[in-house]
């Protein structure tokens, strides 16, 4: 069983570790696409959509397959936002000796 002491120093390191992930998020961006790179959508990791680029193509189609593709992209770059956040929050807690059991993942 751990000492009161050795989960105390874990939980200050695994604070430290979840603001550098913050930090680091903020610097971040993604982009996603649909419609093979018609739609191009840029976000920020903190979720905040940065750029939308519709090909000239597209503004000849009807208003339902825009739609359409605008909220594929922008799912695609929810998405690509989350695994991101995974990804760096897990690259980031590698080394902190924590407890995995009951904690799933």
């Amino acid at each position: 069983m751990m000492n009161f002491q050795k989960m105390m120093k874990q939980a200050q390191e695994m604070q430290f570790k979840l603001q550098e992930v913050q930090e680091k998020l903020k610097d971040i961006n993604i982009e996603a696409e649909s419609g093979g790179g018609l739609i191009k959508v840029q976000m920020s990791c903190s979720g905040k959509v940065l750029s939308v680029e519709i090909d000239d193509s597209l503004m000849t189609s009807d208003k339902e397959t825009l739609e359409d593709l605008i909220t594929a992209a922008m799912n695609n770059a929810n998405d690509t936002k989350e695994e991101r956040i995974k990804s760096e929050t897990k690259n980031l807690m590698e080394g902190l000796d924590l407890p995995t059991g009951g904690m799933g993942g």
